[in-house]
């Protein structure tokens, strides 16, 4: 499945929508004439928490201001077909001791490297990912009173992590396959990576008592990093206006930092990135939105550096079943019916990007060869009035200027995302859908995605679920009966089957197999309506930068080489 290479320099690696500015008064180039070697790097969306572990800290923006900073055991390259160890990090490569679960636990063991410490020079040891992994399972393992991991399916197949010094050796429950263990640690999980443990120690709090552990995991989320296990260091900042990261004085890696200073700025108005660039206040970037009018005017600059391509990351319509009446599934079949996902593929990407692709398939990209269209017979999706109409009307709806049933009106309902100019133009294109078939949407946006999702603070809402080339435990995180992310409270015991036999399957074809038949299950109940994978692009100032390379298949995006970026000559 994928060709395993050593690498010399951090291999974090994840997706998420940063950009690259130029540092304070940057734009002469620093570091030419021997003074400081500086760029600005600009995330659009704030940061919801300190670490990513929890539902509110889980997006790329998270991820992406921790680059640099939290250590991991690999991840995959732009090429998605490449997974590269972080030999920095460990000592060997791990080592799988058992897959046959016939012949007892699966088990396999990780080695960090004998000089690999945090940046207050304590030493990583396989405590970190003992600590790490307690924080990330869920509520029911009862390792951490407290913790909302949003992602614990994987987490939550370890039994035990023993630890000796720098080796952990990981131990699943008895049973239990992970055909993608390599994930544990690396660069995708949960964490972005894995954590300190030592800290807790220091500041009182017990990692085995799970009250404790509970304390530590919010003090985590809440207080930015002192700490670091990467090339550079936080060294001052908050979560509303820009963090500042410096080289980490106990850096252990083979490539020194090449940067003196990176400024991670928090800047919500894409509108002004093209006069930044021009200007010389932002050095580049890789935003997770698309914006045809500043991707289009950058990439015609003569300093500018650009690429484009469908990201690992989708786009879906969600419905909130907490909301009564969107429990009535034919209501949601009709809703989904009335949206044209094609129209708004088009009115957003026609112009600058028309070769995208409607997305057919929640877990499986059009390329995969474990791709199953899963709407090749359905209504949903298409725009069809009339179709939706007839839905309504025979499950007892009357449809006129507004939506009734037995006398009283349908909605209004909520209808939110974040304020990206897609979204904003898809948002209107469904209310107007909407307004079809009687539905009031009313559109409210937020700059918080996290917590509007962890809250459950919608009715219907558009976001994007970030991917990789890893997928065995996706479909549990996104449907399974109580999962943190499965934020509109979807159950369904056929899906939860599914998906469970997805994620401990003993190998990718039969866990592929599984994941088509919950989404067989999933898809008429109409819970979640995938629109396609949205065009990313990347630009950077060729004239002052080397190194950034846009990963579309990393949370971290172009930020996941952050050690190796420095200015050109």
């Amino acid at each position: 499945m994928f060709e395993r290479r050593k690498t010399l320099a951090l291999a974090a690696a994840a997706t998420s929508t940063v950009l690259v500015v130029g540092g304070c008064g940057s734009g002469d180039g620093g570091g030419g004439d021997g003074g400081p070697r500086e760029a600005t790097w600009v995330i659009e969306t704030l940061p919801g928490a300190w670490q990513s572990i929890s539902s509110a800290g889980g997006s790329v923006y998270v991820i992406q201001m921790l680059s640099g900073i939290l250590p991991s055991t690999g991840g995959w390259l732009p090429d998605a077909t490449t997974y590269e160890y972080d030999m920095d990090i460990l000592a060997e490569e791990p080592e799988l001791i058992n897959d046959d679960i016939d012949e007892g636990p699966f088990q396999w063991t990780i080695t960090l490297a004998d000089d690999a410490v945090w940046s207050d020079g304590e030493p990583m040891t396989a405590e970190d990912l003992r600590v790490t992994w307690m924080m990330s399972t869920g509520p029911d393992e009862g390792n951490c009173n407290g913790c909302d991991s949003r992602s614990s399916t994987g987490p939550d197949k370890v039994e035990s992590i023993e630890v000796d010094g720098k080796t952990a050796t990981i131990t699943l429950k008895e049973g239990v396959a992970y055909a993608e263990w390599m994930s544990l640690f690396d660069s995708h999980n949960v964490s972005g990576g894995f954590l300190p443990s030592h800290l807790a120690e220091e500041n009182g709090w017990d990692v085995d008592d799970p009250d404790e552990l509970g304390e530590y995991f919010a003090w985590l989320h809440s207080e930015r990093p002192e700490w670091s296990g990467g090339p550079y260091q936080i060294v001052s900042g908050d979560l509303e206006n820009e963090v500042v990261k410096e080289p980490n004085p106990e850096w252990f890696g083979e490539t020194e930092p090449g940067l003196d200073r990176i400024t991670f700025m928090f800047n919500t108005d894409e509108g002004t990135f093209v006069n930044a660039f021009i200007n010389g206040e932002i050095d580049g970037g890789n935003p997770s939105s698309y914006n045809e009018d500043v991707y289009t005017q950058i990439r015609d600059l003569p300093n500018a550096e650009t690429s484009i391509g469908e990201g690992a990351a989708w786009e879906h319509v969600d419905l909130n079943l907490n909301n009564e009446a969107l429990q009535d599934v034919e209501l949601r079949r009709a809703i989904f019916t009335a949206i044209d996902r094609d129209d708004i593929a088009n009115r957003n990407f026609g112009a600058g990007y028309p070769e995208y692709e409607l997305k057919n398939n929640h877990v499986f990209g059009n390329d995969s060869p474990y791709f199953v269209d899963h709407y090749a017979d359905e209504t949903q999706g298409t725009g069809d009035i009339e179709a939706a109409t007839e839905i309504l009307e025979e499950a007892g709806y009357e449809v006129g200027d507004t939506l009734t049933l037995d006398g009283e009106e349908i909605g209004p309902f909520r209808l939110r995302s974040t304020d990206s100019v897609v979204r904003n133009t898809s948002l209107q294109l469904i209310q107007a859908q909407l307004a079809e078939i009687g539905i009031t949407a009313n559109i409210e946006v937020t700059d918080d995605l996290g917590n509007m999702l962890a809250e459950a603070d919608y009715d219907i809402a558009q976001f994007g679920w970030q991917g990789n080339p890893y997928f065995v435990t996706v479909p549990s995180q996104y449907w399974s009966t109580g999962s943190s992310s499965n934020f509109g409270g979807y159950s369904n015991d056929t899906v939860d089957e599914e998906t469970d036999a997805t994620a401990n399957a003993p190998d990718l074809d039969t866990a592929a197999e599984h994941a088509n038949k919950a989404m067989e299950e999933l898809v008429p109940e109409a819970y979640v309506l995938p629109l396609l994978h949205e065009p990313y692009y990347f630009f950077m100032n060729s004239d002052r930068l080397v190194g950034p390379e846009d990963n579309l298949q990393s949370s971290y995006r172009a930020t996941y080489n952050i050690g190796e970026w420095t200015l050109a000559d």
